[in-house]
């Protein structure tokens, strides 16, 4: 076959030639798991993995900000995760152990969903190597703290509650929240939650977030946690949310002063012609790797 006559990038997060996309050498590993098996409003978050790595094809390479091309090199794509359906558990159980090897292999494992359930595959996976030494930083509209939700505890507005066995929390963006949550907030004296109501007044709340962290640092983040004006495209939009800039220097403190160990970014709910939203979501995630890869110390 001709090479010269196909597309030099492959379908891969950022299209990078396959050259640059080693798995012995990268840094990172993307795991795409195209999940939605307990979404309660708009479906279709299955669709988010595909959407994001398809955008990601047209984000430049060059970071502005970092004056560099940060990511040319260091990320391998897996294949998407078959989900197992019969039920979440299954499709975490996988998540778990793909991740495992993948934090095994000294990798930074980095989660493309799907919904927000998946997210305790990667902390199950931590929790076997670190015990309960590290924190998950979650970005969410929603607390995600309900024992369980419509007849399952592995739903994706159960998530938290069943992250929380195995790290201490701290949760940035919440602005929806059922009264059953917050008799659990208070039961366990929870304190690490930053309301979103608050959060608007000023940005001292950032210091304190990163405070309430401990070293090693999981960062999830549900694209609710974001103002539909600029994230619509997500499984259950709720307005007063985050923006772009302000979640960003949260993120670099949080790379700069701790040890990211991880990250996901789910809930991706692409709308068909609308490409603004998968588009955030790729330049998200080159953003957060491009700080990660540069990190000083």
């Amino acid at each position: 076959m001709l090479k010269e006559h196909f597309f030099k990038g492959a379908f891969n997060f950022l299209g990078l030639p396959e050259e640059n996309t080693d798995y012995d050498s990268a840094k990172a590993v993307i795991l795409p798991v195209p999940y939605d098996g307990t979404t309660s409003y708009r479906s279709g978050t299955r669709d988010g993995p595909a959407a994001i790595i398809a955008a990601s094809r047209n984000v430049e390479l060059f970071d502005i900000e970092l004056g560099c091309e940060p990511l040319n090199e260091g990320i391998f794509t897996l294949p998407e995760v078959e989900p197992d359906m019969q039920g979440p558990e299954g499709t975490i159980k996988r998540v778990e152990e793909i991740s495992a090897n993948i934090i095994e292999d000294g990798k930074l494992p980095v989660m493309l969903g799907g919904e927000h359930s998946l997210t305790l595959g990667p902390i199950r996976a931590l929790a076997a190597k670190y015990g309960s030494d590290f924190s998950v930083l979650q970005l969410d509209a929603h607390a995600d703290l309900r024992d369980e939700y419509e007849n399952t505890e592995f739903s994706h507005a159960s998530v938290m509650r069943r992250v929380i066995k195995h790290a201490s929390i701290t949760q940035v963006g919440i602005r929806n929240i059922s009264s059953g949550e917050i008799d659990f907030i208070k039961e366990v004296n929870h304190k690490n939650i930053f309301w979103a109501h608050e959060m608007r007044r000023s940005d001292s709340w950032i210091e304190k977030a990163v405070s309430s962290l401990k070293k090693k640092v999981y960062l999830t983040i549900d694209l609710d946690a974001f103002d539909p004006s600029v994230m619509p495209a997500v499984g259950t939009p709720e307005p007063g949310g985050m923006d772009w800039y302000t979640t960003l220097d949260l993120i670099d403190r949080v790379i700069r002063e701790k040890e990211l160990i991880g990250l996901d970014i789910v809930e991706l709910c692409p709308i068909p012609g609308n490409v603004a939203s998968d588009f955030f979501a790729a330049k998200l995630l080159f953003k957060i790797l491009g700080k990660y890869f540069t990190r000083k110390g």
